[in-house]
C-alpha cells in the first residue's frame, strides 16, 4: 500500500521562509529511519505558489485556463510530501505521526492519503497490463 504524506503550506512557506538547522536535520534524521526501514518511495518540499502555474478546465470538452501562482489561502496549499509503501493503513499512521512538525512553529499540518492503485480504478485486465508496463518503463528508466 502507497501512502503520501502531505505537508500543508503555510503563511511562511508560501512566503518563501527557509526552515530553521535543526528542523532540516530532524526531517534528514526521519527520512534516513525511512529508508532504513525500506518504506520510502519518495520526499521532496515543493516551492512556494508564487512559482505555481495552475490548469483548469472549467468548461466540459473546453480549451484549459491557465493561471499563474501566487494563489490564495496557504492552508489549502501543499509546501511538500513523502511518498511510502507500507504493509497497512497503521503503518502509514505511525510514520506520519513520527514525522517531525514540518515547518517547525507549530503550523504544522500533515495530510495522509492513501494512493489509488491501478486495481482499484478498473477491472479491465487489458488496461490494468497496460498500465503495469508503463510503470515498468518509468521504474527501468529512473534506474538508469
Amino acid at each position: 500500500m502507497r501512502f503520501m504524506l502531505i505537508v500543508k503550506a503555510t503563511i511562511d512557506s508560501e512566503a518563501g521562509k527557509m526552515p530553521s538547522k535543526e528542523l532540516i536535520d530532524a526531517m534528514q534524521k526521519y527520512n534516513e529511519e525511512l529508508v532504513k526501514a525500506g518504506v520510502l518511495l519518495a520526499a521532496d518540499g515543493l516551492q512556494p505558489s508564487s512559482n505555481g502555474i495552475r490548469i483548469s478546465y472549467p468548461e466540459p470538452g473546453g480549451k484549459p485556463k491557465i493561471i499563474d501562482g501566487p494563489f490564495t489561502e496557504a492552508k489549502e496549499m501543499i509546501a511538500g510530501y513523502t511518498l511510502i509503501e507500507v504493509k497497512s493503513r497503521e503503518e502509514a499512521i505511525e510514520w506520519a505521526l513520527r514525522m517531525p512538525d514540518p515547518h517547525g512553529f507549530g503550523q504544522g499540518e500533515i495530510e495522509l492519503r492513501q494512493v489509488s492503485e491501478i486495481e482499484d480504478l478498473t477491472n479491465d485486465f487489458e488496461w490494468i497490463e497496460k498500465e503495469t508496463l508503463l510503470r515498468e518503463k518509468v521504474e527501468e528508466k529512473t534506474k538508469s
